[in-house]
C-alpha cells in the first residue's frame, strides 16, 4: 500500500484544522483514475472548506483544493493511461472527494480532461477560477456580444476570475471598465488591458438600490453578486447581458423586473461546478487556442502547498489579487 503526503482538514468542536499529514492510498475516495499531482490553486471556495460552517465541505476529514492538475498514476478506465496530463475540477473535488491538495488524488473518468499543450502548471493556475472566467466570457460572445457594442465591465476584477476575464476581454479587443475596492489592484488591470478602473459598484452601498439607473455597459461580467449585481442590472444597456457567478457580495439579490421587462437584460447564470464533462472538455480546447489568456503569469503567485494556509486566511479576508497556483509536487 502506497502512502502519500497531504494536507487534510479535520474538524472538532467547531473547529477545522488543516494539516500536513501521511496518509496511506485506502485514504482516497473512490474514482477510476489515480492523479500524482503536481499543482493545485488556491479558491474562494477553498477557503469556505476550511472555514467553519462554511457550507461547502460534506463530511470531515477531506483533502481540500477543488483543482486537481497532474499526471496519471493508474486508471482503470481506457480513455486514460498513465503518464497522461491531466487536469480535474468541479462536481465534488475538494468538498466530498479528496481534492488537490496532496500527492495522490483519485477521481471518476469522467470529471477527468486530457491536456494538449497546455502544462500542468498553466491548467492548474487557470484552474476553476479561468475555467469560470471563460465560461464567462463564452456566454457573452455566444449570444453576439462584440466590441462595436460598447463597454463591458467586470466586477470583483482583482480577483480570480476577475483579473482572468478582464485579460480575455481585453484581447478579444473590448473595451474593459474593471470594477475593484483595492486601489493597489491599478497596475496590474492596467497591464491585463483594462481601459479605464473604477471603485466598487454601488459607490454607495447604504443607498436604496435603484430599479433602473443609466445605462453605461453592454455587458458585464460579475463576480460579486448581492447589491452589486443588483447595482450593473440596472445599468446594462439595452439588450445587453450579465454573466453572474460570484456571490462574495451576498447572496441575496435586491431587484426589480425592471431591467429585465423595460430594458431586455439577461441574466447569464455561470456555473462551473456541474458543467457536463462534454462541454468542459470542449471549454478546454478553447483555452488551450482562442480563449487562452494572454497574460496568465502576470496574475500568477506561486505558493508551496505547505504554505497554502496563508493564502487562504488572505482569500476569507478579502486581500488576494489574481491567480495562486499551489505547487505540490515538492512542496511539503
Amino acid at each position: 500500500m502506497m502512502s502519500f503526503s497531504a494536507l487534510v482538514a479535520r474538524e472538532s468542536d467547531g473547529a477545522i484544522t488543516l494539516s500536513a499529514e501521511t496518509v496511506e492510498e485506502s485514504f482516497l475516495t473512490d474514482g477510476a483514475v489515480t492523479i500524482r499531482v503536481e499543482y493545485s490553486s488556491v479558491n474562494y471556495k477553498d477557503a469556505l472548506a476550511v472555514t467553519p460552517k462554511g457550507g461547502v465541505v460534506r463530511e470531515y476529514p477531506i483533502i481540500p483544493g477543488i483543482d486537481i492538475a497532474g499526471v496519471v498514476e493508474a486508471s482503470e478506465d481506457p480513455q486514460f493511461k498513465p503518464g497522461d496530463r491531466v487536469v480535474a475540477h468541479g462536481y465534488d473535488i475538494g468538498t466530498a472527494q479528496h481534492g488537490g491538495y496532496g500527492e495522490l488524488a483519485r477521481v471518476p473518468a469522467e470529471w477527468v480532461v486530457a491536456l494538449g499543450d497546455l502544462t500542468t502548471r498553466q491548467a492548474a493556475t487557470i484552474g476553476t477560477a479561468g475555467f469560470t472566467a471563460a465560461l464567462s466570457v463564452e456566454a457573452l460572445l455566444n449570444r453576439g456580444l462584440t466590441p462595436s457594442d460598447g463597454p463591458v465591465l467586470v466586477t470583483g476584477a482583482s480577483g480570480g476570475v476577475g483579473s482572468v476575464s478582464v485579460d480575455l476581454l481585453a484581447a478579444a479587443g473590448f473595451e474593459v471598465v474593471a470594477s475593484t475596492g483595492k486601489a493597489d489592484a491599478k497596475e496590474l488591470l492596467e497591464s491585463l488591458g483594462a481601459s479605464s478602473i473604477i471603485g466598487r459598484l454601488p459607490e454607495d452601498p447604504d443607498a436604496k438600490p435603484r430599479p433602473l439607473g443609466k445605462a453605461q455597459w453592454a455587458a458585464a461580467v460579475d463576480c460579486v453578486g448581492g447589491k452589486t449585481l443588483a447595482h450593473v442590472l440596472s445599468t446594462v444597456k439595452y439588450g445587453g447581458a450579465v454573466a453572474a457567478s460570484g456571490l462574495t457580495g451576498g447572496a441575496a439579490l435586491p431587484t426589480t423586473v425592471l431591467p429585465f421587462i423595460l430594458r431586455g437584460v439577461s441574466l447569464i447564470g455561470i456555473d462551473s461546478v456541474l458543467l457536463p464533462i462534454e462541454h468542459r472538455r470542449a471549454l478546454w480546447s478553447r483555452i488551450e487556442s482562442d480563449l487562452l489568456p494572454p497574460h496568465l503569469e502576470a496574475v500568477t503567485n506561486e505558493v508551496p502547498v505547505r504554505d497554502v494556509v496563508g493564502v487562504l486566511d488572505r482569500i476569507r479576508a478579502g486581500e488576494q489579487s489574481g491567480r495562486g497556483v499551489v505547487a505540490v509536487a515538492g512542496g511539503f
